[in-house]
């Protein structure tokens, strides 16, 4: 059994923000080409307390992904409040996208040649699929969604537009033609 985490002090808590954001940045702009050290620099810190945060690039690319994540899962139950279940589905995989949109640090760090390490996220995982799975669910029992449309299909739609969000790639248009595709007419 592990000892509980201890919360951040402020000034802590602070340094692990800053270092997220130049991280998101310099991910946004030159992908995995980004040193540690540089890092560091744009937050303002030294080497050293970014890797009393985070071990390695890895464990940095996975706290972005968490705390986009953390956002995710917001917008996942206020989709999920939704009476009608393709709505639910409609606000949650727009609002996925043009969160991810925004955020090009995220879409690099899902998409990038290194695997996520999942484990270092694993609670915020969970919780955007358990309802992920939900609204999904809702969706296929309603007949608004194909019967074999599952949780993992969302993460195929929401990764093939994510690889479409390029300055000429047009993202609505390729989930436009994806939803015609698994959308149950009543």
């Amino acid at each position: 059994m592990t000892a509980p985490e201890r919360p951040l002090r402020a000034d802590a808590r602070r340094n692990r923000e800053a270092v997220l954001d130049a991280a998101g940045e310099l991910f946004a702009q030159r992908g995995d080409a980004v040193q540690m050290d540089e890092i560091a620099e744009r937050a303002g810190l030294g080497v050293g307390t970014l890797y009393r945060h985070f071990a390695d690039k890895q464990a940095l690319l996975a706290a972005i992904i968490g705390r986009r994540f953390e956002a995710m899962t917001a917008l996942a139950r206020a989709a999920d409040e939704a009476d009608d279940p393709w709505t639910a589905f409609e606000t949650l995989l727009y609002g996925y996208l043009e969160s991810a949109e925004a955020d090009a640090a995220f879409r690099f760090a899902l998409l990038g040649p290194g695997e996520p390490r999942w484990t270092d996220i694993a609670a915020e995982k969970t919780d955007l699929s358990a309802i992920t799975e939900r609204v999904v669910r809702r969706a296929v029992d309603a007949g608004r969604l194909r019967a074999d449309f599952h949780g993992d299909d969302f993460v195929l739609i929401t990764r093939g537009a994510m690889a479409n969000m390029t300055c000429t790639g047009d993202w609505r248009r390729h989930v436009t033609l994806l939803l015609e595709g698994i959308r149950r007419e009543r």
